[in-house]
């Protein structure tokens, strides 16, 4: 199970990566609210603890935008705030559930193992987009009985991209989620990597394409027949 992790507080978000990994969890922790939001949508977790307060984009609004994006993600929200209209505002965006500071380790596990077990009833093994099919077990890119395998960074590209549909994916949320904040990697190789997909894609005969938005990013679309 991997958990994501959004807390501004470096000390603490580091405790809980490693109360969580204590228990056999694999964690990542992002520290600002832009950042959880884009390893949250890159579709790698099996749930999030987001923090309320945080600098850039604060924790309801990481509920909100993704659930408004049809990201069924599950979400603990995680807060000094004890007033009953923070819980009801939080529980009310979407999120499943909300614990605050200061808490027991033994609660912390609880909670996540409850919130892991609601993601488990339902098990997403495939994205799609038009034609396009991407196997999230095998790394399987397909269209019309057409099949080619991606390479793992092309595989977190795609799965990326076909996670948010319509939506437009920056090189820098791509950076972040494929190859971290702390990488030496370039925007080049993002398009190194786009390039590979669109030859892929145009391998199997999808009319899907990448489409590149001059200073935002890229975007899934049809081609017209």
């Amino acid at each position: 199970m991997n958990i994501l992790v959004v807390e501004d507080e470096r000390n603490l978000a580091d405790a809980i990566c490693h109360i969580l990994e204590g228990d056999g969890y694999h964690t990542d922790a992002a520290y600002d609210g832009r950042s959880g939001l884009t390893y949250a949508r890159s579709g790698n977790y099996d749930a999030a603890i987001l923090d309320v307060m945080l600098p850039g984009l604060d924790g309801f609004g990481i509920v909100k935008e993704l659930r408004s994006e049809g990201n069924s993600l599950p979400i603990m929200m995680l807060t000094a705030r004890t007033s009953t209209t923070d819980k009801v505002d939080g529980l009310n965006l979407g999120a499943d559930d909300y614990m605050t500071k200061p808490f027991e380790t033994a609660e912390l596990l609880a909670r996540t193992r409850a919130l892991t077990r609601r993601q488990g009833e339902v098990i997403i093994n495939e994205l799609t987009f038009a034609d396009l099919k991407l196997d999230l077990n095998t790394h399987e890119l397909s269209s019309n009985e057409r099949h080619v395998h991606l390479s793992q960074k092309e595989f977190e590209v795609m799965r990326l991209l076909m996670s948010t549909p319509g939506r437009i994916v920056s090189k820098q949320d791509l950076l972040t989620s494929v190859w971290g904040t702390d990488g030496e990697t370039s925007e080049n190789s993002v398009e190194a990597y786009v390039s590979f997909l669109r030859k892929k894609i145009s391998h199997v005969k999808s009319p899907v394409q990448i489409t590149t938005l001059r200073m935002l990013g890229y975007r899934l679309e049809v081609t017209e027949a």
